[in-house]
């Protein structure tokens, strides 16, 4: 049938389609494995991410300048991913595109510390996203495999959780080295500390499985010339839920115009996102394990409301819609990449994964934008915008689980 994937029974042809003689403890130690790994790089560019703003400032760049370095070291970080999963499908060197990608995105943190001149920290800034959009699809395609073993969203989901401890001390500790009066370049250069544990941790990992791929359950190949329409199903919904979703410096901006938090107290509000993200992920990793796309949409219904306490409340309600992003942000980040490799082919992981974070990342940029654009004109339609464009994804994701 023209643009359904066919199922064809044939030898396998590769790694991944073949029955692995890996243990399930083998493969909840890989994915743990990785998660620490990912701890310690979130600790690394999430530490960094807190201060690139004021940093930017400080070396003479306008406000303009640093909405620019921002949004298009995430778009193309984003739209670098779609190549970066092309070739991981290609040439299978899963490790190697893994490792150039750590290394650019971890090494590019302590750097900072030697930039003397703003245009300097910008190329640094692009090149730390740069490195996670290279390695992102790979290692997405190593844990997918290794997550067959244990439930892809258990498996994405405690990914995801150590991942977000690393998001939550890394600005952390960064505000303490600034209190401490430490300054800017400081807290860069204190950051090469985990960027060196990440990639020490990294070669453990490769060490310990060289061929991650081998660690997912007997599968037949999947032969087809594109993705079904289920899965461009599953994009649309995904796209609207990530440009509906207010990015957390708009949220900052609105803290600190409205005084609404004090500006000590933000970067403990992110934290404690954050905290919830890692709790969240855990969560609905399980749930989708039990009951698949539902436990999306339960997520998209509990973070719909998180505008209108964020962008109208007070001290507490700010608090409670922060929780509420979290939530969100969480399911996004496992549940949504767990639900990929049930759609696509298993050649085409990669490239699955890389489209995804593409069309991820173009619908965040574009919704961002726009509601930068509604905040300055009107709040309330900023709000109506955020809460009615998630509730819309809610029967396109129906439509993709039927």
């Amino acid at each position: 049938m023209s643009g359904e994937t066919k199922i064809v029974m044939k030898a396998p042809i590769h790694a991944a389609t073949e029955l692995s003689d890996i243990s399930r403890p083998a493969a909840v130690k890989f994915v743990v494995l990785f998660g620490i790994v990912s701890l310690f790089s979130d600790f690394t560019y999430e530490g960094a991410r807190s201060i690139t703003g004021p940093f930017l400032a400080v070396l003479g760049a306008s406000a303009t300048v640093v909405g620019v370095v921002s949004g298009f070291g995430e778009l193309i970080g984003y739209a670098l991913r779609l190549v970066s999963g092309y070739f991981s499908d290609k040439t299978r060197k899963y490790w190697t595109i893994v490792f150039l990608g750590y290394g650019m995105n971890l090494l590019a943190v302590p750097l900072l510390a030697l930039a003397g001149h703003w245009p300097i920290a910008a190329g640094l800034i692009v090149a730390e996203r740069m490195g996670k959009a290279i390695r992102t699809p790979a290692r997405d395609v190593m844990l997918s495999c290794a997550a067959d073993q244990i439930g892809r969203g258990w498996g994405f989901g405690l990914h995801q959780a150590l991942d977000q401890l690393g998001a939550v001390l890394g600005p952390l500790v960064v505000a303490a080295v600034l209190q401490l009066r430490g300054g800017y370049e400081t807290g860069f250069a204190i950051l090469l500390i985990p960027a060196l544990i990440a990639l020490s941790l990294l070669v453990m990992a490769a060490k310990l499985h060289p061929t991650p791929q081998n660690i997912g359950t007997t599968s037949v190949k999947l032969e087809g010339k594109g993705f079904s329409r289920r899965f461009w199903v599953y994009i649309v919904a995904v796209g609207i839920v990530a440009a509906a979703y207010a990015d957390f410096p708009l949220i900052a901006f609105h803290f600190k115009k409205m005084s609404v938090v004090p500006d000590s107290s933000i970067p403990i509000f992110y934290a404690v996102a954050m905290a919830v993200d890692a709790a969240a992920a855990l969560l609905f990793g399980r749930i989708f394990d039990r009951i698949g796309f539902a436990s999306l949409i339960v997520a998209v219904l509990f973070s719909s409301f998180f505008a209108p306490l964020v962008f109208l409340g007070g001290f507490y309600s700010s608090l409670v819609g922060m929780a509420l992003w979290g939530v969100g942000m969480g399911a996004q980040s496992s549940v949504m990449r767990a639900a990929i490799a049930g759609l696509v082919p298993t050649n085409r992981l990669g490239f699955a994964f890389g489209t995804f974070n593409m069309a991820y990342g173009l619908f965040w940029f574009a919704g961002s934008a726009l509601m930068g654009l509604l905040y300055d004109v009107s709040l309330p339609a900023l709000i109506v915008f955020s809460v009615t464009a998630q509730l819309i994804s809610i029967p396109i994701l129906l439509a993709a689980r039927r």
